[in-house]
């Protein structure tokens, strides 16, 4: 406070020395001035304002010390958030490369699979096609064969009905019958 009053005289002196007359005077306006500037700043103390000003500038200090402090926690949760949501997705794309491996193998086994398929597939087509073409050749040579018989019976019966007589064809008759007879008792 003593301070503060050097202060004021020091500043209210140097009008003082301007001014003609004396200073300490009530027609001098810098004295009135001078004193109700003094009248002000104790009045100003007396109700305690300087120290209501620093109150509320500590308030205000506290208060962005707090929003600073949220502010660090905030960066420091969002870095952490960062570094785990970095870390997922290096899990995921790990995990879908994996899952992209994995399905082109899958496809290139299906591929061999099918491949295979379509070979054994081929074969039995093959194996059934060659079964027709037997099974064709021996209706074929069996026809050829059946054809040949019929022929040869036809020519066998045409000599032997020119050069066969009545009693020839009986005598074969009973022989054949006879036979039959012997074959069946």
């Amino acid at each position: 406070m003593r301070k503060l009053a050097t202060l004021v005289a020091l500043t209210a002196a140097s009008p003082a020395f301007a001014a003609s007359g004396p200073f300490f005077s009530l027609t001098n306006t810098n004295f009135i001035v001078t004193m109700a500037f003094i009248l002000f700043i104790a009045v100003l103390f007396y109700f305690k304002v300087p120290s209501m000003l620093g109150g509320m500038l500590d308030k205000r200090s506290e208060g962005i010390q707090s929003e600073l402090d949220e502010a660090r926690a905030l960066r420091e949760e969002a870095q952490t958030l960062l570094a785990s949501y970095e870390r997922k997705h290096k899990e995921v794309q790990e995990q879908a490369d994996r899952i992209v491996e994995h399905a082109k193998s899958e496809a290139a086994n299906a591929a061999e699979l099918a491949k295979q398929d379509l070979q054994e597939s081929i074969a039995r087509r093959l194996a059934a096609a060659e079964d027709q073409i037997a099974s064709a050749q021996a209706g074929a040579v069996k026809e050829v064969r059946d054809q040949a018989i019929a022929v040869a019976i036809s020519a066998a019966n045409t000599v032997i009905a020119k050069q066969m007589t009545a009693a020839q064809g009986n005598k074969l008759i009973d022989e054949a019958i006879a036979e039959v007879d012997a074959k069946l008792h």
